[in-house]
């Protein structure tokens, strides 16, 4: 519990600290707010009005103080140009955004732990050689060229085998479950095969070292092949530091499909910041800025603790410190 609670505080600081800094990052910019959302040939009385409107001729203590306590009470802001709240927004966008995200990681983890369990198995040089290829050759794929290529190979229209959209997402949304996911999965096989040939990577690391130690010699010892003692044995062992590397690349993928979402013409979170960036709307950029690094913390804090809960020896040694202490 003292774990939990010592977490807790070091997010809520976190949170006030990242609140600051989008909260400055967004008036240090050159030249005025208002007059940056008005546009540059704007009369000086809309700028003045926008600037009352906005409450930018306030001191910034005040303004920061008016976002905080918007904030904690669920408000996230409205856009200038739609009139609607951020949140519903960014809520419409993470529709499209987070299953994109799902499906591109479970297809990541399909290919880059079984991989590199394979990898790490292999006997020959030849077949180590041929893993380790592919591991350098998935993770140099620029995203935009995969995209591109699986395009060219795969989509409706342009693509040699005519099989998956390319362009857009259904206007009813989820809806439509069907064309839906037949949409994403271009996008998610884009993210995946990059991202899975980091895990692929990751694996073969730390069952690697595992392979040599005494743990799986001693699984063997107990009449378990050596396969069946790194699958079952080592994968074990190194599932800690997998779900601490999976976790992180689940919170930067977030903005690492910004590329992919305007590929493929999808209104996810990172296509929609920025066309928030490129109309002017800093007032919802400034709140979408903080939910998303709000994000990163709150995966952070969950990777943190489910690691504590699949390693017993985390827990081990804060024991020992204390006593130490």
């Amino acid at each position: 519990m003292r774990f939990v609670i010592r977490r807790l505080l070091l997010f809520a600081a976190a949170l006030f600290g990242i609140s600051i800094v989008v909260f400055a990052a967004l008036r240090v910019l050159p030249g005025d707010v208002a007059s940056v959302m008005a546009g540059l040939n704007s009369p000086p009385e809309r700028v003045a009005a926008l600037r009352s409107q906005l409450g930018l001729d306030r001191p910034l203590i005040a303004q920061y103080a008016d976002w905080i306590g918007a904030l904690l009470h669920g408000d996230f802001g409205t856009s200038i140009l739609t009139g609607r709240s951020t949140s519903a927004q960014v809520g419409e966008r993470a529709s499209v955004t987070f299953p994109l995200i799902v499906l591109g990681l479970l297809i990541a983890m399909g290919l880059g732990i079984p991989l590199g369990c394979e990898a790490t198995l292999a006997r020959s040089r030849a077949a180590r050689g041929m893993f380790h290829m592919v591991a350098i050759i998935g993770g140099a794929v620029p995203a935009l060229w995969g995209g591109l290529l699986l395009i060219l190979l795969f989509s409706r229209g342009t693509g040699l085998i005519g099989v998956f959209p390319s362009q857009g997402f259904p206007q009813g949304g989820w809806s439509d479950f069907g064309s839906a996911l037949m949409s994403l999965v271009l996008p998610a096989c884009s993210v995946g095969i990059i991202v899975g040939a980091g895990l692929m990577r990751y694996t073969r690391s730390a069952l690697g070292g595992l392979a040599s130690s005494g743990y799986i010699d001693m699984a063997m010892s107990c009449g378990m092949t050596r396969r069946q003692a790194v699958l079952r044995v080592g994968l074990r062992l190194a599932m800690p530091q997998l779900v601490s590397v999976i976790g992180l690349t689940f919170a930067e993928m977030v903005t690492g499909v910004m590329v992919i979402e305007n590929l493929f013409a999808l209104p996810g979170i990172g296509n929609g910041l920025v066309t928030d960036v490129g109309n002017r709307d800093l007032i919802a950029v400034q709140s979408e800025l903080f939910m998303l690094a709000a994000f990163f913390l709150l995966i952070g804090l969950l990777v943190d603790l489910l690691h504590r809960v699949l390693d017993p020896r985390l827990k081990s040694a804060d024991d020992v410190t204390e006593v130490n202490a």
